[in-house]
């Protein structure tokens, strides 16, 4: 895809809204390298920028930093993925190990609390990685709750070891060198050598359906619901319907995935990955109805209706729920249409091309900033792992084999089950298997896919692989510890390279 990055900005911002939050300082102020947003790509922007010397203004406009990752996405729906697996598996899967608990039952209160200190935690670390680096910072964050906990740990504790200098506000471009700043005590002008766009996606709407957050909901009201609802129609089995679906379904409540498209998972994940997972979400308790489009969603009584019908015409319904969310998608906040090229202005994340990953937005800010300074610079897009945070985790990088078949690119398949990986065979875990495609005449490996325990971790090996260049039989050739579950990545690997694993 190349480096597209750079250089992507606006003199006149549509609506004047980009990001930043209050302030304390004087009217003017004299900058290297403004960064309107504070979400992944900005804060991490701007804290190599303030490393290599250039004095960085970031600017936001929410009341914590962090942007829709830590506060919305990422963070607090991870807290509930995991602390709802582990009710789950104290409910259903305890007795089977010898484990007696007696009767188990879940805090919903406490649960959605400790998703809230998570978060806390880690919005406050960037403030005191910003103060470390000399970022031209503001005033202390305020939260809403424990804010003195909140600055002991996470994006706080950053911005004060980093002393990164915080404007808060919302912030408009109004010149190629200038951004003006609209806080609570007025304006403030930043004149500026260089400004960074990090504004980062919102939530696609839907049309015709207003979200009122507690029953037809975003993302953002599910990591919030005051309880479990008794029956979740989720519109959407991507990532975060997926994600988000299967917290509440081990939760108690029955939930219905509706998709457009014959599959789930999103776009990237290959094929075979995306059967198996349904097939073991099925299991779990999570319905699907795929191939079907959403005709209307409205409130009726106290429960909410939404009418379908299959996505080739043809047969209608109407479906019952307490709850429906409502997960298409996410677009950029920077409308594109307003954004022109100039030399000194950039953008990064998901306010422009590519998958829209906090990750992918870190490494943009970083060799964004890099280049700034006339470093030599590089961004494999092809190497950017996508992960499923179900359970079981689904983790991929590079080509899917739809891709390499569209491609008409001679490919040969490895895998190995987790069924035959001793130590997610002892876990209780043998569902999945690693997939491993390398090129047929060099051996060079194209894509990497995972279904199985610790998934996202494991992905980050290939990821480093295929960054390399490497072949299968490099990977193949690796000695790796024993037990674990990334044996399987090494057996998927020898049995693309050589044709057959060892251990299956």
């Amino acid at each position: 895809m190349g480096y597209k990055f750079l250089k992507l900005a606006t003199s006149s911002v549509k609506g004047g809204n980009l990001r930043i939050a209050t302030r304390h300082y004087a009217t003017t102020h004299e900058a290297d390298l403004v960064v309107i947003g504070s979400g992944p790509g900005g804060y991490v922007a701007a804290i190599k920028a303030a490393q290599l010397g250039m004095k960085t203004i970031s600017v936001e406009k929410d009341p914590t930093l962090g942007g829709t990752c830590l506060n919305v996405g990422c963070i607090p729906s991870k807290a509930l993925l995991h602390n709802s697996h582990l009710y789950h598996m104290a409910k259903h899967d305890f007795k089977h190990r010898g484990i007696e608990v007696g009767n188990v039952s879940f805090n919903f209160d406490a649960m959605m609390k400790y998703k809230v200190n998570s978060v806390k935690a880690l919005t406050g670390g960037i403030a005191m990685l910003f103060q470390k680096n000399k970022l031209a910072c503001d005033a202390m964050m305020k939260y809403k709750v424990n804010s003195v906990k909140a600055l002991t740990g996470g994006i706080a504790m950053l911005f004060q070891k980093n002393k990164v200098q915080l404007v808060r506000g919302v912030g408009s471009i109004v010149a190629p060198n200038k951004v003006e700043v609209k806080g609570d005590k007025g304006v403030e002008t930043i004149n500026t050598k260089n400004i960074l766009i990090a504004t980062g996606s919102e939530v696609t709407p839907f049309p015709g359906v207003t979200f009122d957050e507690k029953q037809i909901i975003t993302s953002t009201g599910a990591l919030s619901l005051p309880s479990v609802p008794k029956k979740m129609l989720v519109i959407g089995a991507g990532v975060i319907g997926l994600e988000l679906g299967s917290v509440y379904q081990r939760l108690g409540a029955e939930v219905v995935a509706v998709e457009f498209l014959e599959s789930i998972g999103g776009v990237g994940i290959d094929g075979e990955v995306s059967k198996t997972l349904q097939k073991i979400l099925v299991k779990e308790g999570m319905k699907f109805k795929l191939g079907t489009k959403v005709m209307g969603v409205r409130k009726e009584g106290s429960g909410v209706k939404v009418d379908v019908e299959a996505a080739k015409g043809g047969n209608k319904e109407t479906l019952d729920c307490d709850v429906v969310l409502i997960s298409i998608g996410r677009r950029p906040y920077q409308d594109a249409e307003q954004i022109y090229k100039v030399d000194i202005i950039y953008a990064i994340g998901d306010c422009i091309h590519g998958p829209m990953l906090a990750h992918k937005a870190e490494d943009e800010g970083i060799v964004c900033v890099e280049g700034i300074k006339g470093m030599p610079v590089h961004f494999n897009y092809d190497a950017i792992p996508s992960v499923i945070y179900t359970s079981p985790e689904v983790g991929w990088v590079g080509k899917s084999e739809e891709d390499l078949k569209k491609e008409g690119r001679a490919y040969k398949v490895g895998k190995f089950p987790f069924l035959a990986n001793s130590r997610a065979k002892t876990n209780g875990e043998p569902d999945g298997f690693v997939k491993v495609l390398a090129d047929k005449a060099t051996d060079v490996i194209l894509g990497t896919h995972i279904i199985g325990p610790g998934g996202g971790e494991l992905i980050n090996e290939a990821v480093l692989a295929q960054e390399y260049g490497a072949a299968a039989e490099d990977v193949a050739r690796v000695c790796h510890a024993h037990p674990t579950c990334a044996e399987a990545l090494r057996e998927a690997n020898l049995a693309a390279y050589f044709g057959k694993p060892i251990n299956f």
